[in-house]
């Protein structure tokens, strides 16, 4: 699946991990190393579509018209790219953005995320609670409203943050009044483009009735499992199908992208239209080289570690694993461990950094040769490399800290512990009961793991402390007192009255927790360093945002909208080709076939990854294998794209986007198009299966009866 990031969280503070290479060996490549145009990559904004880039490139004349009609056809949907694909409401997503939505709609006795589910009729379209799907209906410019409000503030780096907080809110709440208010049916996003050079006020359509129409066996919406992740060639049906409904019936969108009947062949210009989370490529080389060394190496290191306890407690446990939901967390850390370790690879990689490198030289010549603007925005790039450096001070707590407040990651007894140690010193602190109130909801919140996962999360915290400071430093000494780390988690467990969600409750309520029991304990010992890394960072943040945002406005001021802002998860235009490429010494083809994926399943006999489902091997003479299953190109994707439409000129889809090739993985700091591919389920793939192994005539009608509106 799509890259995407991620964010694991101590105690409200946020550490979102990033990559780095070193500049050494950049500096050794600058002589002969040329930046290239697209370096920053292609994901293109609709305030600034670039219509003449288009004709340049494929010799198509998108107008207005084109753009809205592509901004109205798409959607998102919590997490996921989406996308109308027929006039009465459907929408097309990968599995993998619906899996929670099949477990949501699930029966009792049920078990659809295994077996699949199909609506054979209207009737039987079950609606998913908590869930919504945003199209984008307006955007507006508010760079000046909010840059005066900064400018207004003053020179200290924490007003001026808060002062742009201030006016994003105001921006916010003054134009969601304009639709109607909270109860109006739609949400407004303050959108910052540029590192803040930038910002647009999105508003959003939400739809809050949607129903799960079709999704296939996990078996082959997931097909290779993580082995196959990231890789290409691909065999995959990673796609799902919803419906929109308004007043109880199905909505009818304005704007929908019909199905290609012809798909697309290898050299065709596609267009991708979707929600890209997150990328890094306006950061400096300072700021990958300290995400290399110190922030992206200790969240590889933590999904490592967690990685292996869920999947040896999955395991052991499947069923106990099922009713805790574990199957979906464990994915969602394979899929990071592949995406953080390729990105890491990448910045090891002396040519990608000095590209980087010497694009950044390029940016500051082209700063000193304007005098107004060297004035305003010069040695910006030297203050953010003096920020990294005094960071690195820190980073044995960045390793320590990863995941203190998530308890599927971490350990549920050391995260109440963290609860109960901020109750007990707030309540003798006269904290009002509000605050007191908080705490303790949060604390009863903490679910109760089984024992033996506990056992092993608790470990794998006491690793974290070891690698961080070392096995013999007084931090960890000072924990263990003594005990082995399996003697001290026997001990933890056995002696602390929040090993239990309802002892922990009961200590509470009865005024028995004290801050001697030994998880409080164990907060104690790590507290001083906990205080003085959020200390640092909550210095560092402002810091850092305020100088990204200095240069955010000085790349915009001599680029303009020549070169894309960073991926912000909000709507963007992508292009590329569609193109095999050369890979472990072979040729990857652009297309695979379903001859392929049965080949998958032969070939590997007797391993789950790739063992397909029954009702496909006995629907294999009924399918015509020659047709196209999945495809790649040299579309311009990252995390948060999984779901989106990949589109010919004519905006008719040709394929659903749902991964990036493991060549694609540095493109969180840089856009190359040699060997990185996006991964698409083709159109005619998802046709056939419909048609030849689901029997989803419903479906294939109505997708077949498409026609786009206004042609």
């Amino acid at each position: 699946m799509s890259p995407s990031r991620v964010s694991l969280l101590l105690s409200g503070f946020t550490l979102i991990a990033a990559a780095a290479v070193g500049s050494v060996a950049a500096q050794e490549w600058t002589d002969t190393v040329q930046a290239g145009r697209f370096d920053n990559g292609k994901m293109w904004t609709f305030e600034a579509p670039p219509m003449d880039y288009f004709q340049e490139a494929y010799g198509i004349q998108p107008d207005a018209a084109w753009f809205e009609r592509a901004r109205l056809g798409a959607l998102r949907v919590p997490g996921c790219s989406a996308s109308f694909v027929s006039a009465e409401g459907l929408v097309m997503t990968n599995h993998h953005c619906a899996r929670g939505s099949v477990s949501n709609v699930a029966e009792s006795g049920e078990t659809l995320l295994d077996d699949g589910f199909y609506a054979a009729a209207l009737e039987d379209e079950r609606r998913i609670e908590d869930y919504y799907a945003d199209q984008l209906v307006d955007i507006r410019d508010v760079t000046g409203q909010v840059n005066d409000a900064v400018a207004a503030a003053g020179e200290d780096a924490q007003v001026r943050a808060s002062a742009r907080e201030g006016a994003l809110e105001e921006i916010q709440t003054a134009i969601l009044e304009e639709f109607g208010g909270e109860d109006g049916g739609h949400v407004v996003e303050v959108i910052s483009l540029y590192n803040g050079g930038r910002t647009s006020a999105y508003v959003f359509r939400r739809f809050g009735d949607v129903r799960l129409v079709f999704a296939p066996e996990l078996q082959i919406g997931f097909f290779g499992g993580d082995p196959d992740n990231f890789t290409y060639p691909r065999y995959n049906l990673d796609m799902s199908f919803y419906r929109i409904y308004e007043d109880g019936a199905p909505y009818r969108p304005e704007v929908f992208f019909p199905f290609s009947n012809e798909g697309v062949s290898e050299g065709d210009p596609v267009f991708v239209i979707g929600n890209p989370g997150s990328t890094s490529r306006l950061q400096t080389v300072a700021e990958l080289e300290f995400r290399r060394d110190v922030s992206d190496k200790a969240v590889l290191d933590f999904i490592d570690s967690r990685v292996e306890v869920l999947g040896a407690f999955i395991a052991a446990e499947p069923e106990v694993a099922e009713s805790l939901d574990l199957r979906n967390s464990y994915f969602g850390l394979a899929n990071s461990q592949k995406a953080y370790g390729g990105q890491i690879k990448g910045l090891h990689d002396p040519y990608i950094i000095a590209r980087r490198a010497v694009q950044e030289a390029e940016f500051q010549a082209a700063l000193a040769s304007d005098s107004v603007l060297s004035a305003e925005y010069g040695g910006l790039i030297e203050r953010m490399a003096e920020i990294q450096d005094r960071k690195r001070g820190y980073a044995a707590e960045y390793a320590a800290f990863l995941g203190a407040t998530a308890p599927e990651y971490g350990s549920a007894t050391l995260v109440r512990a963290l609860y109960a140690f901020q109750l007990l010193a707030s309540r003798s602190g006269g904290a009002p009961e509000e605050a007191l109130e908080e705490l303790r909801s949060e604390l009863e919140a903490v679910p109760q793991l089984p024992e033996s996962l506990e056992a092993d999360l608790i470990e794998a915290r006491l690793a974290d402390f070891e690698r961080a400071w070392g096995e013999d430093s007084p931090v960890v000494q000072n924990i263990l007192q003594g005990r082995t780390p399996e003697g001290f988690t026997a001990f933890l467990l056995s002696s602390s009255a929040l090993a239990d969600s309802a002892s922990a409750v009961e200590a509470i309520e009865t005024g028995e927790l004290r801050m001697t029991d030994p998880a409080i304990a164990v907060i104690q010992g790590i507290l001083p360093r906990i205080g003085a890394f959020q200390a640092a960072m909550a210095q560092f943040a402002p810091e850092e945002e305020e100088i990204s945002a200095s240069l955010g406005r000085a790349r915009y001021e001599i680029y303009g909208v020549a070169v894309p802002p960073d991926a912000t998860f909000s709507l963007r235009i992508a292009d590329g080709v569609v193109a095999g490429y050369e890979y472990n010494g072979t040729q990857a083809p652009a297309f695979t076939t379903f001859w392929g994926l049965f080949d998958r399943h032969f070939s590997h006999r007797g391993m789950d990854d790739w063992a397909l489902p029954d009702r496909w091997l006995q629907a294999q003479s009924a399918l015509d294998l020659n047709t196209p299953l999945n495809f790649v190109s040299t579309v311009d994707i990252i995390g948060g794209n999984s779901g989106s439409p990949t589109l010919n000129a004519d905006l008719e889809v040709v394929g659903l986007i749902f991964d990036g090739n493991i060549e694609s993985l540095p493109g969180d700091y840089i856009y190359l198009d040699e060997v990185a591919r996006s991964v698409a389920v083709d159109v005619r793939g998802i046709v056939e299966a419909l048609e030849s192994v689901y029997g989803a005539d419903r479906l294939v009608e109505e997708l077949g009866a498409a026609v786009p509106a206004g042609r």
